[in-house]
């Protein structure tokens, strides 16, 4: 049997500041980015046209706009996926046509692109939605999150007692701004297929963290004696090389459809593989050390508060004159 990383004694919790400070500035930086930006909102979520063109010969956005402006329909969205060649049009429905957009919209767009550039002009796709149905699956989306965190909750206050499920529950929150993050900073237009992602990314989270916490609550059981930042050092030590085998080969699929899986499935591949290095992160320098604070803070009983103080007069500082005397 292959036996990988086994008994490690890394120190996880002694990196604890370091870790919070890169990923407090990277939910910051993608924040900011996405509050000077903007999310792009697909079309199922913006309604409107969205149309895939293919040209015989490289063409260039500007004069793509050109023809998209002359066929009326100004402020259009453009944008190359692949080669040179290929480029998505998305494009709103002008007022009072809201019920054949999609398809007069695609052939006036059309027709306004071969008379500019000839008959090497090929539509791959269309596809059109409405406002409405944007806004409705724009408040599902946000249904299915909100769902899935009560959902998440339910299950810890049952399987835990309070203090693992906060922790827990923190740590989704840190997994879902870092995620956005991500997606504001690498411009991944979001999509049904990118909601499904982000629920994803939740749930394997989710799964590496209950999974630490348990070997945290079996190691509570065996070593009462043991200081508690110990005990969670030991229990991400011996679940490592269980982390290690499970994140590679989730990870190569991810990557796999990221290489050869297409300009469709991209953003979902995308948000999968940063989802799994995050789950893994957070699993560990989230909800780890979220949990070891709450049990420095509220301690579960009169042992654990022996174990709080002794790790309070570890992070205090010598007084000047005990040091003056050790010299």
């Amino acid at each position: 049997m292959l036996r990988i990383l086994h008994d490690t004694k890394y120190d996880f919790v002694g990196a604890w500041k370091t870790a919070a400070g890169l990923t407090a500035a990277w939910i910051l930086i993608g924040l900011v980015a996405s509050g000077i930006r903007g999310i792009d909102w697909s079309t199922e979520f913006t309604g409107g046209t969205l149309i895939e063109v293919h040209f015989a010969s490289p063409q260039t956005a500007g004069e793509i706009r050109t023809a998209v402006d002359a066929a009326g329909y100004r402020g259009a969205e453009i944008q190359q996926f692949g080669p040179a060649t290929d480029y998505t049009i998305r494009a709103h429905p002008r007022a009072g046509s809201e019920s054949t957009a999609g398809e007069a919209t695609t052939r006036e767009i059309e027709g306004s692109l071969k008379q500019r550039f000839g008959q090497g002009v090929t539509i791959a796709r269309s596809e059109f939605v409405g406002p409405r149905v944007g806004a409705e699956l724009r408040r599902n989306a946000v249904i299915a999150l909100l769902i899935s965190f009560i959902v998440t909750m339910a299950y810890l206050a049952i399987r835990f007692e309070w203090r693992f499920g906060l922790a827990a529950i923190l740590s989704s929150m840190h997994d879902v701004l870092a995620t956005i993050a991500f997606i504001a900073l690498m411009r991944i237009e979001v999509s049904l297929t990118v909601v499904a992602a982000i629920l994803t990314v939740l749930g394997y989270s989710m799964n590496d963290t209950i999974i630490i916490f348990d070997r945290v609550r079996e190691n509570l059981k065996k070593q009462r004696k043991e200081a508690f930042r110990e005990v969670l050092n030991r229990s991400i030590n011996e679940t490592l090389p269980r982390s290690v085998l499970t994140h590679v080969t989730t990870t190569a699929a991810t990557l796999a459809l990221l290489l050869f899986g297409g300009e469709v499935i991209k953003p979902f591949a995308w948000v999968m593989t940063f989802g799994i290095v995050m789950g893994t992160f957070s699993s560990i320098y989230v909800a780890g050390i979220i949990l070891l604070w709450i049990e420095t803070r509220w301690p579960k009983g009169p042992g654990d508060k022996a174990t709080a103080r002794a790790l309070a007069a570890e992070r205090r500082p010598e007084p000047r004159a005990a040091q003056t005397a050790a010299r």
